[in-house]
């Protein structure tokens, strides 16, 4: 911060002492060109340094399990392809597998009792649910906070880390519990909460591509 207000335009200086601010700016300015007392050097190490050299000793994971397209956790759920345009909803009820009990041992949940979680909690993002093929549209469609799911792709597409760094965007791959949980059954889909359920809006991309050629 101090570094920041040194350097600040005349006309921001000017603002801010309109507003009060201008002794914390020429005190900044001071102490970014003032020395007072003894000084040593910092004796920690530079934190990005630290960094790059602890990346630097991660052993090579190729060489460790063999290519990333024959890793177990790379294996994403497969999705048929959407042929019409379709919109559906879905409540992503959830029923306990054992009993939820307090620490003293009286019993708060039953096992075997359901609840909607999106009763409790709200999804600010939508979920793009793609395959590999499709992930240009993804791009394009996709918000920022959204988040990209790849679905299981055709021998020879690339994995999803290295798409993630060649869009420079964060993806993630479709599980089966999260496919299961959703109802979802083909791809490309946008799922996105409305109160205390699921629209799934499933795009017939055949159409969106002729649309696109006109």
């Amino acid at each position: 911060m101090v570094a920041r207000f040194a350097h600040c335009p005349s006309q921001v200086v000017y603002a801010l002492t309109a507003l009060g601010l201008g002794v914390a700016i020429s005190t900044a300015a001071l102490a970014a060109t003032s020395t007072i007392g003894r000084t040593w050097p910092i004796a920690e190490p530079d934190a990005l340094s630290e960094i790059e050299g602890r990346a630097a000793r991660v052993p090579d994971m190729t060489k460790a399990f063999g290519p990333r397209e024959r890793w177990s956790a790379m294996k994403a759920a497969a999705l048929g392809v959407a042929r019409a345009d379709r919109t559906r909803t879905v409540v992503p009820f959830y029923t306990l597998d054992q009993d939820i009990r307090l620490p003293e041992g009286k019993l708060l949940y039953a096992k075997g009792y359901s609840f909607n979680p999106l009763a409790y909690v709200s999804l600010p993002q939508r979920l793009i649910v793609v395959h590999p093929r499709e992930l240009d549209w993804a791009l394009r469609t996709a918000r920022p906070a959204d988040f990209i799911l790849l679905a299981a792709g055709s021998p020879g597409d690339a994995d999803a880390i290295t798409l993630g760094e060649r869009h420079g965007r964060a993806l993630f791959l479709l599980e089966e519990r999260v496919k299961a949980r959703l109802g979802l059954t083909v791809a490309p889909v946008i799922v996105a909460q409305d109160g205390q359920k699921l629209v799934l809006t499933e795009v017939d991309r055949r159409k969106t591509d002729r649309r696109a050629v006109r």
